[in-house]
């Protein structure tokens, strides 16, 4: 079992989806803060570079077999391993692409400065805009299940047709499925599917976007160049050798990391127990509570933890993603029934949350209450 199957005795069915309570909690964040173990909000630029190298270490074994092995082997075999590579590579971008993560939320070094560097290294490295997606981020942490103002995997209201009907059944579910995975992540920084209505142009690599204040815009335009020079690196890379090695060896398990991206914050953020709140009832702590853990198994490790420690990420932010099963599990007594966690296995869950979370609407005789839930 992963990190967080170790956390957590096995649920039944009824207790996974058993509502998280949406009273005001007893507790406040400086409660949590002080049962956490003073050592795990410690940022070790030691510790941290080395899970950083460690990634990249097997990023590059992975590239090296297939580069030089995978084209030697006979048709039949070769049309087999490229689809292996394609998924432990894509998998390996994705541990690296979750330290770039953790960089913008300034949990990797004591210096800010350092992190940006890092951190807009490596996710332009992976066709990320590094700020960009920072700064919108910071905006889905300080407002987490708002209908208003959360910036990301805004849920639909049974109003909006298409898909409380026109989607809503297996082949509809299938469907979104398959869009979800391949095509969300581009179209999120690029038209801001998912994201929450804006009036103008929203996407990620538009300076002027709605998305950013003006003190944040140049840096998007920074964020603009790194795509630009990642893209011209990669044209390099295909006149060199060809477009098709290129995709082989970088685009589909760039397709692979997108949608275990995907795959995992669908899944962070949609459980028929969570709540979503509108502006009369969202306060910060329960927006933020209002995500869940997951046990990947070895995932776990391979993403940081982001999978199986989410809640207390959300909670605090800048603890290094080294030290988050530790605070999870130091904070659980004070959560209580607050916490959420659920031990059904991924693939089953995941089916389950497209199938069951199509849209959210208040409960009967409580329209007014500004506390939705998912529905279907």
């Amino acid at each position: 079992m992963g990190a967080g199957g170790r956390m957590n005795d096995v649920n039944t069915d009824k207790d996974v989806l058993k509502r998280v309570p949406t009273e005001k909690t007893p507790f406040e964040i400086s409660d949590l803060k002080k049962a956490i173990p003073p050592h795990c909000f410690k940022r070790s630029l030691a510790t941290s570079s080395y899970y950083l190298f460690r990634d990249i270490a097997i990023c590059y074994t992975f590239y090296y077999l297939a580069s030089n092995y995978i084209p030697l082997l006979p048709t039949p075999l070769g049309y087999l391993a490229w689809p292996i590579y394609w998924f432990c590579q894509g998998t390996s971008f994705m541990g690296i692409w979750s330290i770039g993560h953790d960089l913008g939320h300034h949990a990797f070094s004591e210096y800010q400065w350092l992190d940006d560097a890092l951190g807009f290294f490596l996710h332009s490295s992976f066709l990320t805009p590094y700020f960009s997606f920072k700064y919108s981020h910071r905006s889905h942490h300080a407002h987490t299940n708002s209908m208003e103002y959360d910036e990301v995997w805004i849920p639909k209201r049974k109003a909006d047709t298409f898909y409380s009907e026109v989607l809503n059944n297996p082949l509809g579910n299938l469907f979104m499925t398959v869009v979800r995975l391949l095509l969300s992540f581009p179209m999120y920084f690029t038209f801001n599917i998912h994201g929450r209505p804006y009036n103008g142009f929203a996407s990620h690599f538009y300076p002027q976007s709605p998305i950013f204040n003006d003190s944040e815009r140049k840096q998007i335009w920074l964020s603009d160049a790194g795509m630009l020079v990642a893209f011209y690196a990669l044209y390099k890379i295909a006149a060199a050798t060809s477009a098709t090695w290129l995709f082989c060896i970088y685009g589909a398990p760039l397709l692979v990391m997108n949608a275990h991206f995907i795959f995992f914050t669908f899944l962070h953020h949609s459980h028929p127990s969570l709540a979503h709140y509108d502006s009369r009832e969202w306060d910060w702590i329960r927006g933020a509570l209002s995500t869940e853990d997951r046990d990947y198994g070895i995932f776990n490790t391979i993403f940081h933890d982001v999978t199986c420690a989410h809640v207390v990420h959300h909670l605090i932010s800048t603890i290094p993603h080294y030290h988050t099963v530790e605070a999870t599990k130091a904070i659980k007594p004070i959560l209580g029934d607050y916490y959420k966690y659920d031990d059904t296995p991924i693939l089953k869950a995941f089916w389950r949350e497209t199938k069951e979370c199509i849209f959210v609407e208040p409960d009967e005789g409580a329209e007014k209450s500004g506390i939705y839930w998912f529905r279907r």
